[in-house]
């Protein structure tokens, strides 16, 4: 397994275990050395990091701010599948989880 692979699943771990402000630094990692890069997979990146973001923020009680937050999210995950990369299978992966993750947490609001 790649750095890169299990800094995905690091992520996975700490949104399951609502650690999401973890899960945003976590995904930094990757992220954050190449965010100059005109790359549609760093944006995907970020759009995971955003979704993290936003379930920390419904986590503190503002679910208005998250909903900002979520269409970062939403605005980036079109990218999914528009470019060549080896984790694209784990990314559309990371895409459901993420989606029933918010599912789960807006029918707690």
């Amino acid at each position: 397994m790649t750095e890169y692979e299990e800094l995905i699943n690091e992520y996975i771990v700490c949104i399951n275990e609502t650690r999401y402000f973890d899960a945003h630094e976590t995904l930094e990692k990757i992220w954050f050395p190449r965010r100059f890069e005109k790359s549609p997979e760093m944006n995907l990146i970020k759009g995971f990091i955003n979704a993290a973001v936003s379930f920390e923020v419904i986590k503190r009680g503002r679910p208005e701010s998250a909903e900002k937050v979520w269409k970062t999210y939403e605005k980036y995950i079109i990218l999914l599948g528009s470019f060549e990369s080896p984790y694209n299978g784990k990314y559309k992966e990371l895409d459901q989880f993420i989606r029933a993750k918010r599912a789960e947490l807006s029918s707690k609001q």
